[in-house]
């Protein structure tokens, strides 16, 4: 999905660091699971607080937990059990960019995020 006609990465990049929040929301696409997928009839959503992630990617892979924060500004996640320890001793979230994990629970408490869903299984079988 890129923000830019422009093929360069400089120009790439920049759209991507210089984009406004409500378009980078779109960047916090995460793919859902097979059951998930079947179960809701779209392969990706964005990923909420609440939702249960698998995390794919990385250190922290196969680790599963709740989305406790969400960073719109740096693109990333933060997840239950995945944490390390500062230089202070404190125990801190690592964050994770949502294209390494898998949404394996859906928070649907949400009646805006079952309208998306609805929407976006419209727009994936071609019918309006």
């Amino acid at each position: 999905m890129p923000f830019t006609a422009s093929a360069q990465p400089r120009k790439q990049r920049l759209s991507l660091y210089a984009a406004p929040l409500h378009l980078r929301r779109k960047l916090l696409n995460a793919k859902l699971s097979p059951e998930l997928q079947k179960k809701l009839g779209v392969k990706r959503l964005p990923v909420r607080r609440g939702d249960t992630v698998l995390i794919m990617r990385g250190d922290f892979k196969g680790v599963t937990g709740k989305v406790v924060k969400v960073d719109l500004k740096r693109v990333r996640i933060f997840v239950e059990g995945a944490t390390r320890t500062n230089s202070r001793g404190q125990t801190v979230y690592y964050p994770i960019h949502p294209s390494k994990v898998m949404i394996v629970d859906v928070d649907l408490s949400d009646k805006a995020r079952q309208k998306l869903i609805e929407r976006r299984k419209r727009g994936q079988h071609g019918s309006s």
